[in-house]
């Protein structure tokens, strides 16, 4: 079964760890995307067109998780 997605791996490091972005689809022009943000056993899924924004909106969000669990 051959499909019209594609899966990039990006690994960032950080003082807290890597953080693992999953970035899949986004083949075609105008092709709906994925982008995963891990870090440890957190993790954002945010689905979009534009595969740039898409990515800093999945790192944005594990961002604000992160301030989230450090506030609790």
């Amino acid at each position: 079964m051959q499909g019209n997605y594609k899966l990039e791996i990006i690994y960032l490091p950080s003082k807290y760890g890597m953080v693992k972005v999953y970035v899949y689809g986004f083949k075609t022009f105008g092709a709906w995307g994925q982008a995963f943000a891990t870090l440890d056993d957190l993790s954002v899924n945010v689905k979009g067109y534009n595969r740039k924004k898409t990515i800093v909106r999945a790192l944005t969000a594990l961002n604000k998780s992160m301030l989230n669990m450090k506030e609790e």
